[in-house]
């Protein structure tokens, strides 16, 4: 069959209007294209199709068996138009993000509630893990886009750096005596020290930090939760390791104050990382653009 989309859908106006006029029309076309276009359909099947009347045209009985085929299959393309506009104008449709407890909660909720403000039908999935799970998850095709801690060095993703976070000590109460001094490394480590999980971006980055200057980290504690890391510092455990922008509250209020050291800590770069060579969705494009 030599038949084509073209063809079937003049072949569809023709028998839904039952002129050859009005399918013309419809289609923007002139009525001998339309004529033109049927009698090649009903040379490429070697049937007639179509009576002509008084009125316009009529269905034979081989045209109608025709119809009850392509009148489905236009309703479902026309579907299918009016889903593609719809998520093109974010409508429907849905949007996966991989990320963090704290990033979620600390820097993403307000980008994820002015998202949700402007586009209600888009359908949010929220995806929490660590850095590397949230690799997996993207590479799974379990979500459109991460945000987590760079750098990462993967040829298969791309990442946009977003905002810039820093990382500090902090300790409660108990640890008063510490708040106007300068502490070397040395007389840190003096001190209990609570830390995140090992697989966290951030546990990585105090490490490699601490075994630039000669010295091997061992916490006291360890946490899976900022939450946790924050509560234990507050109630005196030990010495936090948080990121500074996630205290912020605790800091002003004064139940945690910052430990100063003699060595600087680097901030660390957020990014948001995609699939490098795949198509983002309207929805995880426009995400991209509020929070970057």
């Amino acid at each position: 069959m030599i038949n084509n989309y073209e063809l079937y859908k003049v072949f569809y106006w023709a028998a839904k209007t039952g002129s050859l006029t009005q399918a013309a029309k419809a289609l923007y076309l002139t009525q001998p294209s339309v004529s033109h276009a049927i009698k090649q359909l009903e040379d490429s099947f070697g049937l007639t199709l179509f009576y002509r009347n008084s009125k316009g045209v009529e269905l034979t009985q081989e045209g109608t068996i025709l119809y009850s085929y392509i009148e489905q299959s236009q309703i479902l393309i026309t579907m299918a138009e009016e889903k593609m506009a719809a998520l093109k104008n974010l409508d429907s449709g849905e949007l996966r993000i991989g990320g963090s407890d704290s990033l979620f909660k600390h820097y993403l909720l307000p980008y994820l509630e002015d998202f949700h403000k402007k586009h209600p039908s888009i359908k949010l999935h929220l995806n929490h893990g660590t850095t590397p799970e949230v690799i997996a998850f993207l590479k799974e095709g379990r979500i459109d886009l991460g945000v987590v801690r760079m750098p990462i060095v993967d040829s298969q993703l791309e990442v946009r750096e977003s905002f810039q976070l820093q990382d500090c000590f902090v300790a409660g109460a108990q640890y008063t005596e510490l708040k106007n001094m300068v502490l070397t490394l040395d007389m840190l480590m003096e001190y209990p020290v609570i830390l995140f999980s090992r697989n966290s971006r951030a546990r990585m980055a105090i490490t490699e930090i601490f075994q630039s200057y000669g010295y091997t980290l061992k916490p006291e504690i360890e946490v899976g939760s900022v939450d946790l890391l924050i509560e234990f510092a507050r109630r005196g455990l030990g010495i936090s390791y948080v990121t500074r922008e996630f205290v912020s509250k605790e800091l002003e209020e004064g139940s945690l104050f910052e430990i100063q050291l003699d060595v600087p800590l680097p901030p660390s770069q957020v990014g948001i990382m995609t699939m490098r060579n795949m198509p983002l969705t309207s929805a995880a494009r426009r995400f991209i653009e509020l929070a970057q």
